[in-house]
């Protein structure tokens, strides 16, 4: 059981723990809230980046003397390990900390076992407080961890009629600046932007975050089995990182392209927990169709084409009763247009 106060603090750790989305990788954001015995907020903090002070240590920085007999709210197990810092569990234990109230246990084997290290300290410890709530807030890198790959959100920008280009092949701008605006939030937030050959040749984007500041861009990926990127590509710019996935590096997959699943793979090895695809119709079909896309972030404008380029393609359906099936979880107006959210159900076995 936890206190009113104690739940109220663990909605502000959530809230500061999102201040973290896109800087912390591959370390996760986590908010920390310290209460004194009487209830009152005496720190505060969240993790800002990798290699930066974790959001316990923060909050205790803030707290100074007054962490002694307090209450530490935290969004994520706090870490039992020795990495680029030290360990947080200790840290608490160090400050006099009496309780500690923790959303979400961490299933990263390396740093687990915080809470036990606590308990034998006779720091009483309570575990699952807002659990879904907080998963929801940390889902990429929790979901990047328990499966080894990045967390994937398939981006796209279509017409009501689900066209992402008119049938003489323009598409700029389908959606609104508003909608464009809020696309480069997003971008802000992952790790990493992929986007397919075909896109590169057709519309030579940039691939960055702009017009929102950020502490780094994402790595930009382009899917390019036969290694075509022109050096003259704005991806090649320097603005960011860039790699060129081919097939001579990743191998061939089942459909005789560069195979995403390796992608993924090596991907998490670089460190990215969550990246955004922004390739076209067909790469987009082809990461539905090897189960890889996590949630679907669709911009859709007021406008109808009749033809043209589908938004998807070949995304392994064939039938009705294969279709992939989507929960709606947000529908917001941006200007115009409208922004859905969704994640993929899972198929009953």
């Amino acid at each position: 059981m936890i206190s009113d106060v104690e739940d109220r603090a663990m909605r502000r750790a959530i809230v500061l723990a999102a201040r973290g989305l896109g800087t912390t990788s591959p370390n996760p954001p986590v908010g920390c809230v310290l209460l004194s015995p009487s209830g009152e907020v005496v720190g505060q903090g969240f993790h800002e980046y990798a290699g930066g002070p974790h959001a316990e240590v923060a909050a205790l920085a803030e707290a100074g003397p007054r962490a002694q007999g307090a209450t530490c709210v935290v969004t994520l197990e706090p870490c039992n390990h020795t990495g680029r810092t030290g360990p947080c569990a200790q840290a608490l234990i160090d400050a006099g900390v009496r309780r500690v109230v923790i959303a979400v246990d961490d299933p990263n084997p390396v740093a687990a076992g915080g809470a036990e290290t606590l308990r034998a300290a006779g720091i009483e410890v309570v575990t699952g407080a807002r659990r879904a709530e907080a998963e929801a807030g940390n889902v990429a890198w929790l979901t990047a961890v328990r499966r080894k790959r990045p967390y994937l959100v398939w981006k796209f920008a279509g017409t009501l009629d689900g066209r992402s280009a008119a049938a003489d092949g323009t598409s700029q701008w389908i959606t609104s600046p508003d909608a464009r605006a809020d696309v480069h939030r997003l971008r802000g937030t992952v790790d990493a932007i992929i986007a397919g050959i075909g896109t590169v040749l057709a519309d030579d984007p940039q691939l960055t975050v702009r017009g929102t500041q950020v502490a780094k861009q994402p790595l930009r990926v382009v899917v390019d089995s036969d290694g075509r990127t022109p050096q003259t590509a704005r991806v090649r710019n320097g603005e960011a990182q860039t790699w060129i996935a081919t097939t001579a590096e990743l191998g061939t997959g089942p459909d005789g392209r560069t195979d995403l699943s390796a992608l993924m793979v090596a991907l998490y090895g670089r460190g990215v927990r969550a990246a955004l695809l922004e390739g076209g119709p067909t790469l987009a079909g082809a990461f539905l169709a090897a189960g890889l896309v996590d949630q679907v972030v669709g911009y859709v404008a007021p406008k109808l084409l009749g033809d043209g380029l589908a938004v998807l393609r070949d995304a392994g359906v064939t039938t009705i009763d294969e279709a992939i099936d989507l929960e709606l979880t947000d529908v917001t107006r941006i200007g115009p247009d409208l922004r859905f959210t969704a994640s993929l159900r899972q198929k009953e076995s």
